[in-house]
C-alpha cells in the first residue's frame, strides 16, 4: 500500500468530490482512514504524522453552502445516519410541508436510527422554504434535510 502523503491528499480530495463521510483503505495490518470533517487523516500500524486535509476540505466547502443557506434560509441538517421520514406513522399528513410556519422546538420530521425515532425539531421560528429529502430516504450525518426562513 502507498502512504505517500500524494496518495493521502489525493484520497482526501476523492471524498470531497463525491461528499463521502469516510474511507477506508486497508492491506494486511496497515490502514488509511479519511473521515470528511475529521480533524486530521488516520493511518494504523504503522503510525504516520497525520495530514491535516480535513481543514482545506472544510474550508473549500463552508463558503459554498453558506451562499446557498443565505438564499434559502436556514438549514435544519440530520444529526445522525439513518431513514428521513415526513409524517409520524405512515399514511398520515406530514409533520411540515414546504409554506408552512413553524416555531422554534417544533418537531419537523423524523429520523430512524437503529429501530429508534428520532425526533427532529427546528432550531428556528419561520417559513419552511425547501424540502431536500424524499419520505424514507436514507440520510447521512449532517445532510441538508429542509430549509427554514
Amino acid at each position: 500500500m502507498n502512504f505517500e502523503i500524494e496518495y493521502i491528499e489525493k484520497l482526501a480530495n476523492l471524498a470531497d468530490e463525491k461528499q463521502l463521510t469516510e474511507i477506508t483503505i486497508e492491506d494486511g495490518d496497515k490502514a488509511i482512514i479519511i473521515k470528511r470533517g475529521a480533524a486530521a487523516v488516520q493511518a494504523v500500524a504503522p503510525v504516520i504524522a497525520p495530514v491535516p486535509v480535513a481543514s482545506d476540505i472544510q474550508a473549500e466547502t463552508q463558503p459554498k453552502s453558506e451562499a446557498k443557506e443565505a438564499s434559502k434560509g436556514t438549514a435544519i441538517t440530520s444529526p445522525m445516519v439513518g431513514a428521513f421520514y415526513a409524517s409520524p406513522s405512515p399514511g398520515a399528513k406530514p409533520f411540515v410541508k414546504v409554506g408552512d410556519t413553524v416555531a422554534a422546538g417544533q418537531v419537523v420530521c423524523i429520523v430512524e436510527a437503529m429501530k429508534l425515532m428520532n425526533e427532529i425539531e427546528s432550531e428556528v421560528s419561520g417559513r419552511i422554504t425547501q424540502i431536500c429529502v424524499e419520505d424514507g430516504q436514507s440520510v447521512e450525518y449532517g445532510q441538508v434535510l429542509m430549509y427554514v426562513e
